[in-house]
């Protein structure tokens, strides 16, 4: 791999695995900056790709089978993720024609430390306080760029897979993903800290990693509220809280209500409106606005373009109401995501039934005790936890854990947890716990066909 690349230089980059989240949307990018782009994916291969291989070809991208054909002597970069190994075809390929290979990781380094960049990073939030911040900023006049691991619906709704967007202007909003290490690569104008909490890895690391980010971060906001986050504070000022935190910070959240799947609150007295659901959205807005008024936009700026944010793809996202049942489709999948997604719920009803696909053995084994805690303590009385089993991705790992052993620990502490093995049995499953007005709530990531899921189960309510 290498690191010695000049992006001026390049017209012809190819992705392997270009029909993954943070792949897609690079690819977007240097699409729409002017390159020829072309790909792979062994979803492709497998014909599990859904519309993004069309998506992709629609913005200009070319798609291959991922057998090397894609791959020419006038490909002059290849990008691989951190999925990708050696092993694979194209890699070899590549290195046959002496093509420079670069990680994806890498790659939107370079893209960052030519832009002036704003850098999202944190356990969770990341994706809706980019796409807020974006919001923001593009409703303020000031035209940045984007590259998300999720989609905007605004720019999903015109066709768009919706996790990049070319502006005009120097600014660049990104996601820093702390997962792979990746985000202490980045030199950002601004970077935001929203949250640090045990997920890919234990928070000795992960503190290790935010300490870098800050430091390599010319401007540096943090959540005061979140008691690990705090301690990587530069400046009082810069910094965020919700109410309840009083540590004075420089922009603060008060007066929180949630009226359905809508909040409202104040930050520094400005009253804001959002069409989501969930404190945790509160400060996900309060991080952008925060981000957004030290690249000059204002508060009253800020809340009239929160008032029309849409949200983005499978972020509590409202499939509808059927049957009088609410079905809402998230992209939890760490223990404090879904405990937020659970609550975000509550208020809407009295009895919330959540399902949830755990992904990856390691990652749930590595999880299970944080699983079981945070999922136990958001569910009342009357709310259900269900499970199928944990999705596999391929790969060599031990199957050595089972959802099961989450439900029967989370049924041990005396919630109603049920373990449902194949997924397409939960609905025929579910339905005699369902009530007029409860919501279900359907969690999970990693896996392409989730989406799908839940469209046939609300189709099928």
């Amino acid at each position: 791999m290498t690191t010695s690349i000049d992006l001026n230089k390049i017209s012809a980059p190819f992705f392997i695995g270009v029909a993954g989240a943070g792949m897609s949307a690079i690819a977007q990018y240097l699409q729409g900056s002017g390159m020829m782009v072309s790909g792979s994916d062994r979803f492709f291969n497998e014909g599990k790709a859904g519309d993004i291989r069309q998506k992709l070809e629609d913005e200009g991208i070319r798609c291959f089978l991922q057998d090397g054909s894609g791959i020419t002597p006038e490909t002059d970069l290849v990008v691989a993720s951190t999925a990708i190994e050696d092993t694979v075809i194209e890699i070899k390929k590549a290195k046959e024609l002496g093509i420079p290979i670069i990680r994806r990781s890498e790659l939107l380094a370079l893209i960052a430390a030519s832009k002036k960049t704003i850098a999202v990073g944190g356990t969770s939030g990341k994706s809706t306080t980019t796409a807020m911040l974006f919001d923001i900023m593009s409703h303020a006049g000031l035209s940045p760029s984007i590259i998300s691991g999720a989609g905007l619906v605004s720019l999903i709704k015109k066709g768009k897979i919706g996790n990049a967007f070319v502006g005009d202007s120097d600014w660049l909003v990104i996601e820093a993903d702390e997962s792979d290490g990746s985000i202490v690569q980045y030199h950002p104008e601004i970077g935001i800290l929203l949250n640090i909490e045990k997920d890919h890895k234990e928070l000795k690391e992960l503190n290790q990693i935010f300490e870098t980010f800050k430091q390599n971060s010319a401007h540096f906001i943090v959540n005061q509220s979140n008691e690990h986050s705090q301690k990587l504070s530069s400046k009082l000022i810069y910094d965020f809280e919700v109410e309840g935190a009083n540590r004075g910070s420089g922009f603060f959240a008060t007066g929180f209500l949630q009226n359905g799947f809508n909040i409202s609150f104040s930050i520094n007295k400005q009253p804001f409106e959002l069409n989501v659901a969930g404190r945790h959205n509160m400060e996900n807005a309060l991080a952008a606005v925060a981000a957004a008024s030290m690249a000059g936009v204002s508060l009253p700026t800020a809340s009239e373009a929160l008032r029309s944010y849409e949200g983005i793809y499978r972020r509590c996202q409202v499939l509808g109401k059927k049957n009088e049942i609410w079905v809402v489709d998230d992209f939890a999948h760490n223990p404090v995501k879904c405990a937020a997604a659970i609550r975000s719920c509550q208020p809407v009803s009295e009895k919330v039934i959540a399902w949830f696909q755990p992904h990856g053995y390691t990652p749930t084994k590595f999880l299970r005790s944080d699983f079981v805690k945070e999922i136990a303590e958001a569910l009342r009385p009357e709310d259900e936890i269900w499970m199928s089993e944990i999705f596999y991705a391929g790969g060599t790992t031990t199957k050595d854990i089972s959802a099961n052993d989450l439900i029967n620990d989370i049924k041990a502490k005396g919630k109603k947890a049920f373990f449902v093995e194949n997924r397409n049995d939960f609905l025929g499953q579910v339905r005699p716990h369902l009530t007029a007005g409860s919501v279900l709530l359907l969690m999970g990531a990693r896996d392409p066909s989730l989406e799908q899921f839940s469209k046939n189960v609300f189709q099928e309510l």
